[in-house]
């Protein structure tokens, strides 16, 4: 059944495609070719699609003013001096930044969030320009219409399947080399716009080791280091690390050029961290929308994440997951009309059962798979069908129970908890004498695994230690 989808696999975090530093060749500045000229209809258009995809842009002043020096800064040190940048922060918890040709570049809050000085960030902002001077994007495109011509061949020409099948492959290595190299190239572009620009040139390699720790503190651990995908269109981390590193040293010593920590911890105080509650947010377990005005909690050992699409929660061990998204129905349809309509295939229609869950209409049904067994929710909350999919590797019976714990626990949010519903944001304070890193993270309210987080969050070893008059990041509501 295509429910196993994503259940599992959408729960994790959104890759970063900024920041790969090549040391094991100099990278040409001589011959980089002239941006393409990028329609402003085009741009307008491709802008919205961000906007719409992440949450719309973060409004912070402040924020946007250092962004913006930053990268006046860096063009002023760049070999594109003329080239015109526009920068949007992404009101994403995502860690992520990218550029369109048209010169919009664009970080999320999630990102700004993760950095520890102006230098972490200029090396994500050098990078992203380095796309822009190179015609990176242009490039790609030329690429990818090879490889298309490639797979048409394959399907209408090509009648032996193995023939097919390698030339298929051959042409998506290909791709993924060429998009490897254009990363590689923009790291070594982009290294060397920050050093000349005054900013530390170990940045990268610091952000690129904050950006590793975090993908394995939300993966739980899970990531394996020495499983390397060679289609991957990054290198894997520690070998990104170490070339940033690398290449680092071909400008300055460490401790050389500004890193402006200070200055740039005093602008991010105060900045939104995790899910805007306008969209919905976690809490452990729980799940509150105050602008729709719902919240839910999950089983026993299911982690949650809030997506643009869909809640989805999986446990540790995979065996099982959920999801909860919301859809329109015809005013006329029934409830349990709509489960056996066909937008799930092999729904038991023996198992199909109308009920009342909290005062709301609903109604559930169970479908099984090869592998997987679904039991199914739906829900009437104003004029709105919310529907959560359950789903086990073992008999739905042994689970039930607790899925059906689950699903009373929707409710609707009073106003006081529409009202009192708040982020959580970033707050500096100044390390005092005695204080320890367990001692801090712990005052570090709704926060899985917060000793962890503290580290990650202020770029700190695992055998770092705090000292008097440091400053560091926490998490407060």
């Amino acid at each position: 059944m295509a429910l196993a989808f994503a259940l599992a696999g959408c729960v994790g975090t959104p890759v970063l495609q900024t920041m790969q530093t090549t040391a094991t060749e100099q990278v040409s500045l001589n011959n980089l070719p002239a941006r393409a000229p990028t329609t402003l209809p085009v741009a307008n258009r491709e802008h919205q699609r961000i906007l719409a995809a992440y949450g719309g842009a973060y409004n912070d002043p402040a924020l946007e003013a250092l962004v913006a020096q930053t990268v006046d800064r860096l063009v002023a040190s760049s070999e594109r001096p003329d080239l015109k940048y526009k920068v949007t922060i992404l009101n994403s918890p995502a860690i992520n930044a990218f550029a369109l040709p048209s010169g919009q570049i664009y970080v999320t809050r999630g990102l700004l969030a993760l950095a520890n000085d102006t230098s972490e960030l200029a090396s994500v902002l050098s990078h992203e320009m380095a796309h822009v001077v190179a015609d990176h994007a242009a490039i790609r495109a030329n690429q990818a219409r090879h490889a298309a011509t490639v797979s048409a061949v394959v399907s209408d020409v090509l009648s032996d399947p193995m023939a097919g099948a390698l030339a298929l492959a051959k042409s998506k290595i290909a791709l993924a080399s060429f998009s490897r190299a254009q990363e590689l190239e923009a790291d070594g572009i982009g290294v060397g716009i920050a050093a000349r620009a005054g900013y530390d040139p170990y940045g990268a390699s610091r952000f690129l080791t904050a950006m590793g720790r975090n993908a394995e503190l939300k993966a739980g651990g899970a990531i394996d280091t020495r499983t390397v995908d060679l289609t991957a269109s990054h290198p894997a981390t520690p070998e990104r690390v170490s070339n940033a590193q690398i290449n680092a040293r071909q400008y300055s010593s460490p401790g050389a050029g500004e890193r402006d920590r200070a200055a740039y911890l005093a602008r991010i105080d105060g900045l939104v961290y995790g899910e805007d509650p306008a969209e919905g947010f976690v809490r452990g377990r729980r799940f509150i929308h105050p602008r729709l005005g719902f919240a839910f909690t999950a089983p026993e050992g299911f982690s949650l994440d809030n997506t643009a699409q869909a809640v989805l929660g999986v446990t540790d061990g995979g065996n099982q997951a959920m999801r909860l998204d919301v859809v329109r129905i015809p005013s006329e349809q029934t409830l349990a009309g709509y489960l056996t309509s066909g937008w799930l295939t092999n729904v038991d229609q023996n198992s199909v059962q109308e009920l009342t869950i909290n005062g709301f209409p609903a109604a559930t049904a169970t479908a099984a798979g090869d592998q997987w067994s679904f039991r199914l929710y739906v829900v009437r909350f104003g004029s709105e069908i919310y529907r959560f999919i359950y789903a086990t590797k073992g008999k739905i019976t042994e689970n039930d129970r607790a899925f059906r714990a689950s699903i009373e626990s929707f409710r609707r949010l009073s106003v006081s908890e529409i009202q009192g519903a708040r982020p959580l944001r970033v707050k500096i304070i100044t390390v005092k004498a005695g204080d320890t890193i367990e001692s801090i993270a712990v005052h570090m309210t709704h926060v899985e695994q917060p000793v962890t987080r503290f580290r990650v969050l202020n770029g700190l070893a695992h055998t770092a230690r705090l000292k008097a008059g440091d400053q560091v990041k926490i998490l407060i509501e």
